[in-house]
């Protein structure tokens, strides 16, 4: 890769399928690159998605975020420009924020700020949806703060909500609303700054 190769670290906590689509996205990029991608529970499927697109993966426990600096000390050895969330449910640390300012993107499967803030992810975001009965979802791409998804928008797109639908059926098209924005948008949002 070039000099000017802008890097990529994906943090992800679970299956990855986000992560895959990223990294297959700009797997052809001449100026984009995933540099790595990190996960944060041991057995998450994220980190055999990493292998099958041979893109180093690593764990790093609470201590390597929170206290002892190893996550930020890889970071800084795998040259990293922009760090991207898709799928992680932990909250930034202050030092990661401080380094890469307004260069952490996270996506949420909601139009927040509606169903947002901590412990709102993944199926606990759709049930909520479905059983207030909402007439419609969908995903926010923002630039992450200290706060859990509050953070400036960069994106948002709708899906409606079905009178029947179940958490699963709107988890099925918050999945296509990711696949068809999330790495678009952070090519975009990467290639204007």
């Amino acid at each position: 890769m070039k000099n000017n190769t802008i890097k990529l670290a994906i943090l992800g906590s679970g299956n990855g399928t986000n992560a895959q689509q990223i990294s297959e996205y700009f797997a052809n990029s001449s100026d984009v690159e995933v540099a790595c991608i990190i996960y944060n529970k041991r057995d998450a499927y994220i980190a055999e998605r990493a292998r099958n697109l041979g893109i180093e993966a690593r764990y790093f426990g609470r201590k390597d975020f929170y206290e002892n600096g190893a996550v930020m000390r890889y970071l800084a050895e795998k040259q990293v420009d922009w760090v991207i969330l898709a799928g992680f449910l932990w909250l930034v640390p202050p030092e990661m924020l401080a380094a890469y300012p307004n260069r952490i993107i996270n996506i949420h499967p909601a139009l927040l700020p509606a169903y947002g803030g901590k412990g709102m992810y993944g199926h606990h975001v759709h049930e909520a949806v479905v059983a207030n009965h909402e007439k419609e979802s969908g995903i926010t791409i923002h630039i992450v703060d200290q706060h859990y998804d509050r953070g400036t928008t960069l994106f948002q797109a709708r899906c409606t909500v079905e009178p029947g639908d179940t958490a699963d059926d709107l988890a099925a098209k918050i999945h296509l609303l990711e696949k068809e924005h999330f790495p678009r948008v952070i090519d975009e949002t990467i290639h204007a700054r």
